[in-house]
């Protein structure tokens, strides 16, 4: 894949930042790390962080597409399964995904001690900071016997971890680099078509009570966190049309007329498809324009 010198200048580059105690970028496309006119974007996060799709493993995801339309070098933390709590606490990632963009490897410390380890070790090459995380800590509560009461509890933590994770990261990178999170699609929705259509009385509860979770709950949590900072929020949920109301209808050639919202999650999602909750490539293109959107706008170049 790469020419023999290129090959022995990266091996070198690797083994000299483990023995900094550094994290290491493994090389997808990001060889020029260490050039002193590198201008890093550091990712972190969960299975989306990642890009995972279903049968596929890691994708360019939304992180490739902010790197390429900001011009940095992407460093990647994110890692599948993580949860507010595991990217303060688990010491690396259990599951490594090849071809991950950008990847990042820390299997002696936590996600964001390797993350602000990082961010110190390029202080004034740091450019934008992402933030990927809060899924898995909510996913089991489409399974409780009282969803919205899941939730409420599960914010608690959520609130607690980002804001400290926030925090962290804003004291490593400075007053100054853009810090930006990411809320989900809600993909819930999908329970309208998946697993069988017409959806039953309680999959059409349970879909309109992910609505309500993600709008008065899990969305205004993560705001607050990231905004304790002076970082922003970028609210995919909305962005994905999930808060069209579920009056409106649209006709589907897979699934007949459903409500509008419900249709945006499976083009975008292959929850209707596979009961999966992961982007589909559309999905996470619509998160990366979102996310270099909100970039600009913070007065990035």
């Amino acid at each position: 894949m790469r020419k023999p010198l290129l090959a022995l200048f990266a091996v070198a580059s690797v083994a000299l930042t483990a023995l900094a105690g550094l994290p290491v970028l493994t090389g997808t496309g990001t060889e020029a790390a260490g050039a002193a006119t590198t201008t890093y974007y550091v990712n972190l996060g969960d299975s989306y962080a990642v890009g995972y799709q279903p049968g596929i493993g890691a994708t360019p995801g939304y992180a490739r597409y902010v790197a390429a339309h900001t011009g940095m070098t992407l460093a990647n933390f994110g890692c599948g399964g993580a949860t507010t709590t595991s990217v303060l606490q688990t010491v690396g990632c259990p599951v490594v995904l090849p071809h991950t963009a950008g990847l990042m490897t820390y299997p002696t410390t936590t996600q964001i001690a390797a993350a602000d380890a990082f961010i110190a070790a390029h202080k004034g090459h740091i450019g934008l900071i992402t933030v990927s995380i809060s899924g898995n800590d909510v996913t089991a509560c489409a399974r409780s016997t009282n969803p919205l009461t899941c939730v409420a509890t599960a914010v608690q933590g959520i609130t607690t971890n980002v804001t400290a994770l926030a925090g962290d990261l804003r004291a490593a990178a400075g007053p100054t680099v853009p810090i930006i999170g990411s809320t989900y699609p809600d993909v819930v929705l999908g329970s309208y078509v998946h697993p069988v259509v017409p959806p039953s009385a309680a999959s059409v509860t349970l879909a309109k009570l992910s609505v309500a979770a993600f709008k008065g709950l899990i969305n205004p949590a993560l705001a607050k966190a990231y905004g304790s900072v002076s970082g922003v929020l970028v609210d995919v949920t909305r962005a994905s049309g999930s808060y069209v109301p579920l009056t409106m209808t649209v006709r589907t050639p897979a699934y007949g007329t459903v409500p509008v919202a419900v249709a945006n999650v499976c083009r975008l999602t292959w929850y209707c498809a596979k009961g999966d909750i992961h982007a589909k490539s559309v999905g996470y293109a619509l998160i990366g324009k979102l996310m270099v959107a909100r970039y600009h706008a913070m007065g990035g170049k």
